[in-house]
């Protein structure tokens, strides 16, 4: 089989890796002059290490809770497993030397366009929140939020992070080590006049500020030939926004079926579409109560890391 990726972010890497392991001839083709995301938090859970062993030397801190505050009241979530914050940039371009020693080829400054496209038996969109192979399939797009992100510069350790819910996202401070970063996920329009407004309350004056669309939905291709993966199919986890351990699960079902794309898009809307209902629900309900009736919701929480059900 002859695999074109379009993509060079962590989904197309792992895939282009675990491919090439397995006797593919895959060739990635990434449209920007060089590897590693730039604006991402890089909270990863524990599974980071069932699907990339060596990023343990990339941990800069680990995560045990969240400190969630609505306006009359703090819940704890404590999570079933651990999350670990990682430079995404670091990590991606440690993916890459991996797929790279496997076999794999990747083209930078390149894209798979016109008559090139027929070289290849089949083509993997990985191609982020504003997919073109999504848009070439004639495939409708996910819903968007905004993230943006920045960083203060104060050393800091803690194993928790805080967040504060807004209407249709929240606030987060993330201690990374050697910093703090504070950003927000909310919809496109009202997410920059909303973190504007937060940082100038509490006073805080942040640098190397970041932006990035967030995908939230599921998008599954049924050509037999072109299928999606990762932000390129919406992917996301829908009350963080997270998606590198949800997009590498999805990776490994197409992993599992390649290279039949109709088997792999049935596993994976019987795999996450049950998961991705029943967390938008449950972000409606705690949000509704815990701004409207904080009283009922519970002091301490315990959640599964990444799969509340």
């Amino acid at each position: 089989m002859k695999t074109a990726i379009i993509g060079a972010g962590i989904t197309g890497l792992y895939l282009a890796w675990k491919l090439s392991e397995k006797g593919e001839e895959v060739v990635v083709f990434e449209k920007r002059d060089k590897i590693g995301k730039e604006a991402c938090s890089g909270l990863f859970s524990d599974r980071i290490l069932d699907f990339i062993p060596a990023s343990k030397s990339l941990i800069q801190n680990k995560i045990d809770y969240a400190s969630i505050h609505f306006p009359g009241k703090t819940l704890k979530i404590k999570f079933s497993r651990p999350f670990f914050v990682i430079n995404h940039s670091e990590l991606d371009k440690l993916v890459a030397v991996l797929a790279q020693k496997s076999g794999a080829k990747i083209a930078l400054r390149s894209d798979l366009s016109g008559e090139r496209s027929d070289l290849f038996d089949r083509l993997i969109g990985c191609d982020g929140a504003l997919s073109q192979t999504r848009k070439d399939l004639g495939l409708k797009d996910p819903e968007f939020y905004l993230g943006i992100q920045g960083i203060e510069e104060k050393e800091s350790f803690n194993n928790y992070v805080e967040t504060w819910p807004i209407k249709n996202g929240f606030i987060w401070k993330i201690p990374r080590g050697n910093n703090v970063e504070w950003g927000i996920m909310e919809k496109p329009k009202t997410a920059k006049k909303i973190f504007d407004g937060f940082l100038f309350k509490n006073n805080l004056n942040l640098k190397e500020i970041k932006s990035a669309l967030i995908p939230q939905g599921l998008i599954i291709s049924n050509n037999s030939k072109i299928t999606l993966c990762g932000d390129a199919s919406g992917l996301t986890k829908p009350w963080s926004g997270g998606g590198v351990i949800w997009s590498l699960t999805e990776a490994s079902l197409l992993l599992k079926n390649f290279p039949d794309f109709i088997k792999y898009g049935n596993k994976v809307r019987s795999f996450f579409l049950f998961k991705i209902i029943a967390s938008k629900l449950a972000k409606k309900i705690v949000y509704f109560l815990g701004f409207n009736f904080p009283w009922f919701l519970p002091q301490n929480y315990k959640i599964e890391s990444d799969f509340l059900l």
